[in-house]
């Protein structure tokens, strides 16, 4: 998709859980709504097809005590290999799914309409190495940012009984 280094955030974490587990965590709607996004925010909304050529819907909000801050996403499902390895593509959206430029929404210019997030999972004595990869968010950004708080909660919840 694309091929420039400084546009894209690679995240290898390890998680003390098999990749079976992991895996669930990123395609079960109940569990994906438990971690994603960064701290602050929770995910009223995970619609997940999961299936090549699945749509993906995914509400991030965050509540204050004057406002509240809604950001959809819509994406397609490209390879599915349980539990190894999830690629779908990614862009902003409205509630109904619509996709919405991220210029509309404030975002750098030169923000990419349509990303893609590559999960692969290595299991090895009973721990998990994930590797994402979101091609067309630049390393350094407040994305890579909200990725590793997201991980912070995913590694809290995979660590709950």
């Amino acid at each position: 998709m694309m091929s420039d280094s400084e546009n894209w955030v690679r995240i290898v974490q390890e998680f003390q859980a098999p990749a079976n587990r992991v895996w669930r965590m990123w395609t079960d709607p109940a569990l994906f709504q438990k971690w994603y996004g960064p701290k602050g925010f929770s995910v009223p909304t995970a619609e997940i097809d999961l299936r090549v050529g699945g749509i993906r819907k995914v509400c991030m909000e965050m509540k204050t005590p004057d406002t509240t801050m809604r950001m959809w996403f819509t994406g397609v499902y490209k390879e599915i290999s349980e539990p190894s390895r999830l690629v779908y593509t990614e862009s902003m959206c409205d509630e109904d799914g619509n996709i919405i430029s991220p210029k509309d929404m404030g975002m750098p210019e030169g923000s990419p309409d349509l990303t893609e997030v590559i999960i692969d999972l290595l299991e090895q004595d009973g721990r998990t190495r994930m590797t994402m990869v979101h091609r067309g968010v630049p390393a350094g950004s407040a994305g890579e940012g909200g990725w590793k708080q997201a991980f912070e909660k995913l590694d809290a919840v995979l660590k709950e009984r």
